[in-house]
């Protein structure tokens, strides 16, 4: 299993993490949208991105995009025997300090 803070720190753009504790959750979904898109469908990186998706999604409320993102990213990651990221991936300060 992979290191979850070295995914984390690989996969989240810093602007997603600043717009969401700015409660800018239209523009983290952007963020993470696009940043999803440079990874395979189906990979590891684009499943930790796509249960992030589904969480601020859920955070929205829209509440059934969300839970079919977070289907079909739990699904791939337990597969992989990865991490589920969760919120706190965006709350937190990012490790490293960033």
């Amino acid at each position: 299993m992979a290191d979850p803070d070295d995914l984390r720190g690989r996969l989240v753009p810093e602007a997603a993490v600043r717009a969401f504790r700015e409660g800018e959750d239209r523009l983290t979904l952007r963020l993470l949208t696009l940043a999803q898109d440079a990874h395979v469908v189906g990979g590891v990186a684009w499943a930790a991105l796509e249960r992030l998706r589904g969480l601020v999604l859920i955070h929205m409320l829209r509440e059934v995009e969300g839970t079919f993102a977070l289907e079909r990213a739990d699904a791939v990651l337990d597969a992989a025997g990865q991490v589920r990221p969760d919120l706190d991936w965006l709350e937190e300060p990012p490790p490293g300090g960033r």
